[in-house]
């Protein structure tokens, strides 16, 4: 790992290692690597990879490092997201399925991308066929960020469960999560944001082996010192990562900077 680009500061926070680095590009080019050398040497031993990808403006620029680095053999790699907004068609710029073919699929031909289908007749359907999708295999990493109001994917506070049993569910969003995704130019405004979205819970997500947890900016300050330092609770759904020793949170100076 390049001198230049490694952490300033790491410490654990129960069971999650944090590191904290000096810049945005820094974090980005650290988590590209280190994700691109575990994906490879998960494909040299097992022979296949499956990771679960994140959508959101913290995942552009390292999912950029990460197709331009090569060395993972992509037509061994299963790929999955983590949740998308009901009732939206796979060619709408704010669509997830619509992000992860311009910045991942189109540029690298996975084996496979598994999409949730936003657009579908009957969600229920779409929840148990997605399920059955993720079961079929283990998931060997899984890449995420944390939204303004703490959640991770679409496990917003109001509707988030530690102990879930489903592993897909549609859920409401609630109007903090929505306002991010206003802030964040994915739609024009709080109304024109679907009410409803999928995504997957918080126990599906953390069945992956590895998961990293990428929350840079300052406007991450208040879920990061939330979730650090708060209550592991579903209050702030990201805090279910201190319980995981899998899991790794990287973070910069500016989402560090109430800690």
């Amino acid at each position: 790992m390049s001198q230049s680009h490694a952490p300033v500061r790491s410490f654990k926070a129960d069971a999650l290692d944090v590191h904290v680095f000096a810049s945005q590009p820094d974090l980005a080019s650290y988590v590209a690597l280190d994700v691109r050398n575990y994906l490879a040497e998960t494909i040299a031993r097992n022979g296949s990879a499956a990771a679960i990808l994140a959508t959101g403006n913290s995942q552009i620029q390292f999912l950029k490092n990460l197709v331009a680095l090569g060395g993972i053999d992509w037509s061994k790699v299963t790929l999955f997201h983590m949740d998308e907004y009901l009732g939206i068609p796979a060619d709408h710029p704010s669509c997830f399925r619509y992000y992860m073919k311009q910045r991942v699929e189109s540029l690298v031909k996975p084996k496979a991308f598994h999409y949730i289908h936003g657009d579908c007749d009957l969600p229920h359907v779409e929840c148990a066929r997605y399920t059955a999708l993720l079961e079929s295999q283990a998931i060997d990493l899984c890449c995420l960020g944390v939204g303004e109001n703490g959640h991770l994917a679409f496990n917003d506070p109001h509707v988030a469960r530690l102990d879930d049993s489903e592993w897909v569910k549609l859920v409401r969003l609630d109007d903090a999560c929505k306002l991010q995704q206003v802030k964040e130019g994915h739609f024009s405004s709080l109304e024109t944001v679907p009410p409803y979205a999928f995504t997957l819970t918080l126990p599906a997500l953390m069945t992956a082996r590895k998961v990293v947890c990428v929350a840079p900016e300052k406007r991450k300050a208040v879920p990061v010192k939330n979730m650090l330092q708060g209550p592991v609770n579903s209050l702030c759904p990201a805090s279910i990562l201190r319980r995981n020793p899998a899991a790794v949170l990287l973070i910069d100076t500016d989402s560090a900077s109430l800690l």
